[in-house]
């Protein structure tokens, strides 16, 4: 079974949040919706000391607690698409950097190389959706050069090719729940243009309309040699 390189940890709070713990004490937390998060287990909905956090959209279960966290955990930097980083701003978080596609910033002593998802991003802010610049992933290059693409809410798109080729991920966070997101028929096919072999699934199962499972995942991308599936329970680590 796959795991990661020296004291590097990655853990799945449920939904699309992950906690990132680099071998050098960093910790990053990739789309902060966790207090709210009914797949977060009760220990970990307060998620600790962070060094950043990254968000892919600004929908509520990828961005939810990203304000309160943000003022109570005080990261070095609060990561995400600029539109969405200044309405942050706007709602008090400090040292937010707002970046945009093809764009790559250092945090926390690792790369975040900001690459597209084919999604939506309207910010919901009372009886409003405020537009929130465009969806995104990330594939966060850690210090060792180990990288991690967490594709954040997408459909399949022929460039997760073009992310393949120049990025070169070693480990994908795919979503595969379908309805709001590429199920696992098409998560198959994104694993195929990646040319990824370790798979972590995710954003299934949350709400009822999250049908797709990591054996459905398994079942279609049964023709991909060497691939692992790593299914992780919510609060379980590599």
């Amino acid at each position: 079974m796959a795991g990661l390189p020296g004291g590097t940890k990655l853990t799945w709070l449920g939904h699309a949040a992950f906690i990132v713990e680099t071998d050098a004490g960093s910790r990053l937390l990739i789309d902060p919706w966790v207090m709210n998060n009914p797949m977060c287990p009760d220990d970990l909905k307060d998620p600790g000391d962070l060094d950043a956090i990254l968000i892919t959209h600004a929908h509520f279960d990828h961005i939810g607690d990203a304000v309160e966290l943000a003022k109570q955990k005080s990261p070095g930097d609060v990561v995400a698409i600029k539109e969405t980083a200044g309405w942050l701003e706007s709602k008090g978080v400090a040292n937010t950097v707002g970046m945009n596609l093809g764009g790559t910033v250092e945090v926390a002593g690792c790369k975040a190389h900001m690459v597209f998802a084919a999604h939506s991003c309207g910010i919901a802010d009372g009886d409003q959706t405020i537009y929130g610049g465009s969806a995104a992933g990330y594939v966060l290059e850690l210090e060792d050069g180990f990288r991690i693409y967490h594709a954040g809410d997408t459909a399949v798109f022929g460039d997760m090719q073009l992310i393949g080729r120049l990025l070169k991920p070693d480990v994908a966070l795919l979503p595969i729940g379908d309805h709001f997101t590429m199920g696992p028929f098409s998560a198959a096919e994104a694993i195929r243009l990646l040319g990824v072999k370790t798979v972590v699934p995710m954003h299934f199962g949350t709400f009822p309309l999250l049908t797709g499972t990591p054996d459905d995942l398994r079942r279609e991308a049964s023709d991909i040699d060497g691939l692992e599936v790593m299914e992780l329970a919510p609060g379980g680590s590599l």
